[in-house]
């Protein structure tokens, strides 16, 4: 109910909202891609269309596997490749977001805890891991490249779901995501051919959609956005609140929200729950078939096994107990048991109390107690598990929790919001405003010769929940090259599978050059060099730009002239200007005006003044140089960013898949049309209604043809091109469609002669109508009409006697649609006729002889005296009787004014 209530608030709110946009085909779209499963959420402009919805798959669901397999040389992504795991584990890979820039020992170990028997290596060049996804070893793919299989998969989605292509997205991360993970979800989007507008962590996403349609402007609220996923668990504080601003010259109230703290599990989810069923399963089966038999040692048997544990532990989450059932799981042995709820929670005895672990961290660090909280909004599947649902009330003194939100995607329609707010061609009305931090804190580090021990200790640079975008600066006093260490603020807090805390590495040079540029010349002070930083939307922290700041004093000679003016009894000022030209890069404090208050203009000095004596001064000039330093990025391993040569061999070889699902897509398609073609033209052949449009022996012919072709579709057809099921397809249709075409013409034809018949009647009406009310249209253009309407309705007689003399499994003497062509062309020529418009009347003026204008103008002066002596009233109704009098009679010439 709540989830139904949900969608139809949202479509309700966002009609309201009223998006506008100056593209009005303007669509943006966001990617929520979590550890087991991908949502896709299109934010679209076009009229009639839901403004924010979720983008179905191929197999009409909400959210799609995250997986991608290879199998006998074909690329399957999502639904196709979820249908293998039973069989093919090894070649259907998922856990991705899990393992982009982890180390080959972190994956490794991550990989067996999950018993996912994938052949993965390290890549030496990144000291990260890749899979290797057939036996031969000559397909190895980074995880940035499958990544960016998933991300392009959900762009098609998107695509597909507004008829239109959309690049600009926004991705959602968990908030645990440190750069390298940041950086490698960038460079797969850049793979992907996607533009990323902003990475949103989850809880942001989730705050969005909490509060776009409500109001804070009576109160401030904290709410805890608790979210236990698949694979991690977190726990986020956010305080709503409202501020006033003027929009319009009026003051109106504004929402907004900001992060206050968030505290993570990222080993913690729903696979950890059924990760207990699967070992008491397993452990279940290998005493029953005993012999030291152990099923974990079948990849494929684990793989079943877990399928079926998923199902075991949703149907737990609504009733006490569960069955399972997994045929063939080893050595051709079916296994079936059950499990209680009870004795799932005890399985998972210690889970419950991990689970509380981040809610407790962020209520003590923030120095808030359970009733000073609005609301604990709960995300995520694994929130569903009864258990966990109790702890979380028994730990908060609550009856119940807050479940507004839909668990499964109110992070993706967040982040759809969030993607709408930024991109250039949508906005919304509603606005709420969103302060989210970096999720850790970061340092810096310099290295170089005589660098001061103070400027060497590593420093703070961006202090934990810093406001995202942001920019920082910092300078120091030094004149040799050096090098900036970033890193993490403490080993405390790494993103999983991080060892090292610095995660990047810089090495400025030229300021030892430009140093010894400008040593020669007057320092006013030591040289600086200054360090530009940002920290982007996407939250990943870089060293942007460095300059050298050179300020040197000289003396500068600068001409002054002393004037006079003659037969003067005042002093007039001196006037001095300097005439100098500066470089882009140089800044001086010093400036000199020219002035002449209390002379006059510039004849009256040169008539007036004499030149009396030419000077110069001299004046200590400050100027301020800013020389740009080259950053050379030395990436650290593990995490290192894939090289730009790397990037362009990688997109060439995803190009290359993509054309080839494109072409079995397109095969797929063309294979399943011709099996359509063939049972559906059976079944039709086979009724009544064709025995009349057709002869026995061309239905035998027919039906011969048609099950030669079945019999190759499912013999040497099975791999066959796109071309020759195409080709397979024409040949059946070019038999098939005459014999349609005339099972069609049997109800198409009657209907167009009745069509034809009524017009010709109505026409009679029409030229009657002419004649009688339109008497100024042309006689040629009537008489037209008639002929052609003579010309149809001839040749309709000759092709109804023709029809009637052909047999009806032949070709048709005329068709329905020959006969609706001559009725419109028909139409068309009376509409033309019927909109010649009446000509207007010819309108002579009154020729007046120049006897009675005199006699007019001598009336009119000897009126104005009457008139004087009459009343004002008098003179203006007269005037009013005489301009109507003249409307009325405009039309008879004969007949003179009225005065």
């Amino acid at each position: 109910m709540a989830k139904i209530s949900l969608g139809l608030g949202l479509y309700i709110l966002l009609s309201l909202l009223c998006f506008h946009s100056v593209l009005i085909e303007s669509a943006v779209s966001s990617i929520d891609l979590g550890s087991e499963s991908l949502k896709v959420a299109v934010v679209n402009l076009k009229p009639g269309e839901i403004p924010i919805s979720i983008a179905i798959n191929e197999m009409s669901k909400r959210k799609s596997p995250a997986l991608v397999a290879f199998h006998s040389g074909n690329r399957l992504i999502g639904e196709e490749a979820a249908g293998l795991v039973a069989r093919y584990p090894d070649k259907v890979f998922s856990s991705f977001r899990d393992l982009i820039c982890k180390p080959y020992e972190f994956a490794k170990n991550a990989l067996a805890e999950m018993y996912l028997p994938f052949n993965i290596i390290d890549d030496p060049e990144r000291n990260v891991v890749a899979i290797n996804v057939n036996d031969r070893g000559d397909a190895v793919y980074s995880i940035e490249e499958l990544v960016a299989m998933l991300l392009s998969f959900a762009s098609r989605l998107a695509g597909f779901h507004v008829k239109n292509e959309v690049k600009d997205v926004v991705i959602s991360v968990p908030p645990y995501f440190g750069q390298a993970e940041r950086k490698g979800l960038m460079q797969a989007a850049e793979l992907a051919g996607i533009n990323v507008l902003a990475l949103v962590n989850e809880h942001s996403g989730a705050a969005l959609q909490y509060g776009i349609d409500k109001d804070f402007s009576n109160e401030s609220r904290n709410v805890v956005f608790y979210d236990m996923g698949s694979g991690s668990t977190y726990a986020a504080l956010v305080q709503f609140s409202a501020y006033k601003t003027k929009e319009f010259g009026k003051t109106v109230s504004v929402n907004q929200f900001q992060v206050k703290d968030v505290k993570w599990d990222p080993k913690l989810g729903g696979q950890d729950m059924e990760l207990r069923l699967v070992e008491y399963f397993a452990d279940e089966f290998n005493k029953q078939v005993g012999n030291g038999i152990d099923v974990r040692k079948s990849p494929k048997s684990m793989a079943k096994l877990k399928k079926q544990v998923k199902r075991t532990k949703e149907i737990l989450s609504a009733n006490t107990m569960a069955s399972i059932s997994v045929e063939s799981i080893y050595d051709d042995r079916d296994f079936k048991s059950s499990v209680t709820r009870e004795k799932f929670e005890e399985l998972c005895k210690d889970l419950w109390e991990r689970a509380l672990i981040p809610l407790k961290e962020v209520l003590e660090h923030s120095d808030l107690q359970a009733d000073d909280l609005y609301a604990v909004e709960l995300i995520g599947g694994a929130t569903r598990v009864p258990k966990l649902q109790a702890k979380l009330q028994e730990f908060l003194g609550r009856k119940d929790l807050d479940r507004h939100l839909d668990a499964d995607e109110a992070i993706v329609l967040g982040a759809s919001l969030h993607a709408a707010n930024l991109s250039d061609g949508i906005k919304l009305n509603r606005k709420l405003g969103m302060i989210d931090g970096s999720m850790y804190g970061y340092v810096f580090k310099l290295n170089g010769s005589d660098l001061s021990k103070d400027e060497t200790t590593r420093q703070l640079l961006v202090p934990r929940l810093k406001k995202l975008p942001s920019k920082m600066f910092r300078s120091i006093a030094h004149n040799k090259d050096f090098e900036v260490s970033l890193a993490y603020e403490t080993e405390n807090l790494l993103p999983p599978g991080v060892l090292s805390q610095t995660f990047a590495h810089y090495v400025v040079s030229g300021l030892t050059d430009a140093s010894a540029k400008y040593s020669a010349r007057n320092l006013s002070s030591p040289v600086k060099a200054s360090i530009h930083f940002s920290l982007s939307r996407t939250g990943i922290l870089s060293l942007d730009r460095a300059d050298a700041v050179i300020e040197i004093s000289e003396w500068v000679e600068i001409p002054k002239k002393n004037l006079t003016v003659e037969n003067s009894t005042f002093a007039s000022p001196d006037v001095s200007a300097e005439a100098s030209s500066k470089n882009a890069s140089e800044e001086s404090d010093d400036s000199v005006l020219a002035t002449g208050e209390g002379l006059g203009n510039s004849s009256e000095l040169a008539n007036d003044q004499n030149i009396t004596d030419i000077f110069t001064v001299k004046k200590l000039k400050k100027r301020t140089f800013r020389v740009p330093l080259k950053i050379t990025e030395k990436m650290l391993l593990p995490g290192k960013s894939v090289s730009s040569e790397s990037l362009a061999k990688a997109k060439s070889k995803l190009e290359i898949l993509d054309k080839k699902d494109t072409e079995r897509r397109r095969t797929e398609e063309l294979k399943n049309n011709l099996e359509g073609y063939i049972y559906a033209t059976r079944e039709k052949l086979d009724s009544d209604e064709f025995e009349k449009i057709s002869s026995s022996q061309e239905r035998q012919s027919f039906f011969e043809k048609l099950e030669q072709v079945q019999d190759w579709l499912y013999t040497d057809g099975e791999d066959a091109s796109a071309a020759e099921f195409q080709q397979r397809l024409d040949s059946l249709k070019s038999i098939g469609d005459p014999i349609f075409f005339r099972y069609s013409e049997l109800t198409a034809r009657p209907e167009a002669l009745q069509l034809a018949r009524r017009y010709f009647d109505q026409l009679k009406q029409i030229v009657q109508d002419w004649e009688t009310k339109k008497s100024w249209l042309p006689r040629e253009r009537i008489n037209e009409v008639l002929t052609y309407a003579e010309k149809v309705n001839t040749w309709l007689v000759e092709k109804e006697a023709e029809q009637k003399r052909t047999p009806v499994f032949s070709k048709p003497a005329f068709t329905s649609e020959e006969l609706y062509r001559k009725v419109f062309d028909l139409q068309d020529k009376v509409a033309s006729v019927n909109r010649i418009p009446k000509p207007k009347p010819k309108v002579e003026k009154a020729v007046k002889n120049e006897t009675e204008g005199n006699d007019d103008n001598t009336d009119g002066s000897n009126s104005s005296s009457r008139d004087s002596i009459g009343s004002e009233g008098d003179k203006t109704t007269n005037d009013s009787k005489v301009s109507t009098e003249e409307s009325s009679n405009a039309e008879q010439s004969d007949l003179h004014d009225e005065l």
